[in-house]
């Protein structure tokens, strides 16, 4: 079989000659050869192949319809074999094979269509523009993510959670790194952010409404179920998730936050301050250069970010928020102030001066968190349980003061169940010896624990022949005699002479 640039030379050699054998000749082949080629050509610009029968439509024209209908229908979902007898059901009588390939034809047809339809081109940032921002998590700790995305400097902080105040702060704090506000925040649809969904237009929260405002800023949010429209930052979530969360052990177990966003504060140093392959130039020097002069300002003052209710001041100085406890100055008992919750911390403001009087750390509900600064006495030691008396015999002796309050706490502790019916008798024993004996007695009664109306009794009966503890004095310092001392030589001479008298010799 000839080749076409064979075919070719051979008819461009039969217009030069006009012979079959000069073409052949010229070509290297037989005039037969370059006969039927040269008739071929004649019959192809004919509109007509010689010898062979003009094609008529495909057996499976007539249900392309059918078929164009039921995969856009299905969302080019649906299978031929599944088509098939509704197909032939409708009139179709080819074969299976011709079938498959028309509903292939339909569905390649449509994803061209849809293609056209939602052709992408690449994102065209301008400076001071967008900021970008997602969550992600891994392990248990929140990771906030945000890009700059004309000099893609990048901002990274962990929380342990994702809740509309934990955004704002962070938000906050990403504003204050990169020294001013960018025209547009766009974020995905965050359900702490979004406020309701109308025609597939996102109506954000009034809380982050007036975050906006206050920051000046355009709040926007990205399309349903497509991810690549904010591919920017979704790329941060998971280089931070390998990069960083990783090698901080998030995986292996819980992470302390303040080590973690330490650790997130400086690895953004460190790769903002190193050339970024789509830009081909330093983040961190493409901001300071070019992009932070068309920032926004910061506002002077930093909104107030967190859960913010207000309170009445209890008796005990306290005001109740989460189920919890706190103290506030005593000073405020019976006003209303406002409290806030931001993450782990709680503070209490003064409504009227906007003064923060109490700052806490949350607690868990139920608990308290008190601070002994806020009272004018000190915490004591042991719970006071007040002596009130009710009957006459207990109003008599507890009119004796703190000595007879004492008798009671001592004879209560001791479990001596007789003492409210020798109150008379302990009372009346004032007549007998005075009141300053009996005081004296009753508080040596407690000292050693004796409780009965009898131990009083004897104590003062003793009188003055008791023994009294007194307190340790000064060293007792005693002086001693003098008496004559003898040098060691005298005992030793008198020592000899007294072996010489009993040996009876010198």
């Amino acid at each position: 079989m000839k080749s076409a640039r064979a075919k070719l030379d051979i008819i461009n050699a039969f217009r030069d000659v006009g012979t079959y054998r000069g073409a052949a000749a010229i070509c290297g082949t037989t005039h037969k050869t370059v006969k039927r080629i040269v008739e071929a050509e004649a019959a192809d610009q004919a509109g007509a192949v010689a010898g062979v029968r003009a094609s008529g439509p495909a057996n499976y024209e007539g249900a392309r319809a059918l078929v164009a209908a039921k995969v856009e229908a299905t969302q080019g979902r649906i299978t031929a074999k599944r088509l098939l007898p509704v197909a032939v059901a409708a009139g179709y009588a080819g074969s299976a094979r011709n079938f498959r390939r028309l509903v292939a034809e339909e569905k390649a047809k449509r994803r061209r269509v849809k293609a056209a339809e939602h052709q992408r081109r690449p994102a065209v940032w301008s400076p001071g523009e967008h900021l970008v921002i997602d969550w992600g998590v891994l392990g248990g700790l929140h990771v906030f993510c945000a890009v700059l995305a004309w000099s893609r400097v990048r901002f990274v902080r962990f929380a342990t959670d994702e809740r509309a105040e934990t955004t704002f702060a962070m938000l906050a704090e990403c504003f204050e790194t990169l020294g001013g506000v960018p025209k547009v925040v766009l974020a995905d649809r965050m359900s702490c952010l979004k406020g309701g969904v109308v025609a597939d237009l996102v109506i954000p929260t009034p809380a982050y409404v007036r975050f906006a405002t206050h920051y000046r800023f355009r709040p926007d949010f990205c399309q349903a179920r497509d991810p690549a429209s904010k591919g920017i930052v979704e790329n941060l979530v998971g280089y931070a998730k390998t990069d960083l969360m990783i090698p901080l052990g998030v995986l292996g177990g819980p992470v302390d936050l303040d080590v973690a966003n330490t650790a997130a504060a400086k690895w953004c140093r460190e790769v903002n301050a190193s050339s970024h392959s789509e830009i081909a130039a330093i983040p961190t020097e493409r901001l300071l250069a070019s992009e932070r002069v068309l920032l926004g300002v910061l506002p002077s003052l930093r909104l107030s970010i967190g859960r913010r209710e207000t309170r009445k001041v209890d008796r005990l100085s306290c005001v109740r928020f989460a189920s919890g406890r706190y103290s506030v100055p005593s000073t405020l008992v019976g006003t209303v102030v406002e409290v806030l919750s931001h993450g782990t911390s709680v503070m209490i403001v003064d409504p009227t001066s906007g003064e923060v009087v109490a700052e806490h750390v949350l607690v868990a509900p139920g608990g308290a968190s008190v601070d002994d600064a806020h009272y004018p006495t000190p915490r004591p030691t042991l719970p006071a349980r007040a002596i009130r008396a009710r009957t006459a015999a207990e109003k008599a002796f507890c009119a004796l003061g703190s000595a007879a309050e004492g008798f009671l706490r001592g004879a209560a502790a001791a479990g001596h169940t007789r003492v409210g019916y020798e109150l008379d008798e302990l009372s009346g024993l004032e007549a007998a010896h005075g009141r300053q004996p009996l005081l004296d007695a009753l508080r040596r009664a407690t000292a050693f624990g004796r409780f009965k109306a009898a131990d009083v009794r004897s104590i003062l009966a003793a009188g003055t022949g008791i023994g009294h503890d007194q307190p340790a004095g000064d060293a007792l310092v005693i002086e001693l005699p003098t008496v004559a001392t003898r040098s060691l030589s005298e005992y030793t001479l008198q020592t000899l002479l007294l072996t010489t008298d009993e040996g009876g010799e010198l």
